[in-house]
């Protein structure tokens, strides 16, 4: 049964009520309106506004890349650490025009430690997971630490002052640990839900598919039926330590009554886990954008949940949750700042 208490229906009512007084012909701001009634609900007021946001940007490595299932070796993932507390990256330049801070949240990269930093989050769990067709990516104890990691990393950043959450993710292989979790939890076969990833060719891309049928096989082999098994027994099998964060983040953030945004692939088979863990989550969820990754729109479909932009982003570590900041703000300040008719004195049609 789940603890997360549910987004009040009374208070869904409450802003839908306001925003079909305002002045504007009724649906003309689109999903910009459902967005803010949501918002309203979330944070318990007609006149909802949101502040400073933060992403957490959980990193780990994969066993599964000696299967030669990605673009870019392993290293990489160690060195986008370093980048991205460095203020080099991506999610990094679009954090600040989104006003957003960006934690780095080390759950299980290989090498040595990291320095420390003031945004480092350091939580090994281990280093890195085990190679999933072999193998169980990680003991179920394992899974349940990242994901508590996730959380105690989203609880440092709404205690610094995060009024919007995300989760992003660094992890060489991620997207075949997320093809072959998101298959097993939605009972999809492996085809339908296996990309690209980091850009693969034809020949690699054909071996990531087979990878993640042999994934499910051996998993299905340990626990049965996947769809019925315990989702964190099933990540466990299949996952990455930082999509089990990423499940982590978004738990905690609906916790603290925040609204919580989901990015691309990898993260949203975090939210995906998050919402078979605690099915009231999906009420404080939005989604970003949808990413040209295949299974991410079977994703998106199953939390029924709409894209807030659509702009063919795949690099993921969390740039096209914290793009969409904005646009959730906006949508909480149209539903906050905009006058009814009756307000404003302005006749209806």
């Amino acid at each position: 049964m789940s603890t997360l208490r549910p987004v009040d229906s009374t208070w869904l009512a409450k802003a839908r009520t306001r925003q079909q007084r305002l002045t504007k012909p009724p649906g003309s701001l689109g999903r910009l309106e459902e967005a803010g009634v949501r918002l309203a609900a979330i944070l318990r007021s007609e006149k909802p506004r949101l502040g400073s946001g933060a992403v957490v940007v959980a990193a780990a490595d994969h066993g599964v890349t000696a299967e030669g299932v990605s673009a870019y070796p392993a290293e990489v993932t160690p060195q986008m650490v370093r980048n991205f507390l460095a203020g080099g990256a991506a999610v990094n330049q679009i954090a600040r025009v989104a006003e957003a801070e960006v934690y780095v949240l080390d759950v299980g990269v290989r090498g040595p430690e990291f320095p420390a930093h003031d945004h480092l989050i350091p939580a090994r769990v281990r280093p890195g997971t085990g190679n999933l067709v072999r193998e169980p990516a990680m003991s179920p104890a394992e899974a349940l630490a990242a994901l508590q990691a996730g959380q105690n990393a989203a609880r440092r950043a709404v205690s610094e002052g995060a009024e919007l959450l995300a989760a992003g993710d660094m992890g060489i292989g991620n997207t075949t640990a997320a093809a072959a979790l998101t298959a097993a939890l939605l009972g999809l076969p492996a085809a339908e839900v296996t990309g690209r990833g980091t850009g693969v060719d034809d020949a690699a891309y054909a071996r990531k598919v087979e990878v993640v049928e042999r994934a499910l096989e051996r998993a299905r082999g340990e626990l049965g039926d996947l769809e019925r098994a315990d989702p964190l027994e099933v990540a466990a099998q299949l996952g990455g330590l930082e999509i089990a964060a990423a499940a982590g983040v978004f738990l905690a953030g609906a916790e603290a009554g925040l609204p919580v945004v989901t990015d691309g692939f990898p993260v949203t088979a975090g939210a995906l886990l998050a919402a078979r863990l605690e099915p009231n989550l999906t009420g404080y969820l939005f989604a970003g954008h949808r990413s040209l990754e295949p299974g991410h729109a079977r994703q998106l479909e199953a939390l029924g949940l709409e894209p807030l932009l659509d702009l063919n982003l795949r690099l993921g570590e969390g740039t096209g949750a914290v793009l969409a900041f904005p646009v959730l703000r906006a949508a909480a300040e149209v539903l906050a700042g905009m006058a009814t008719f009756d307000e404003a004195g302005v006749s209806e049609g």
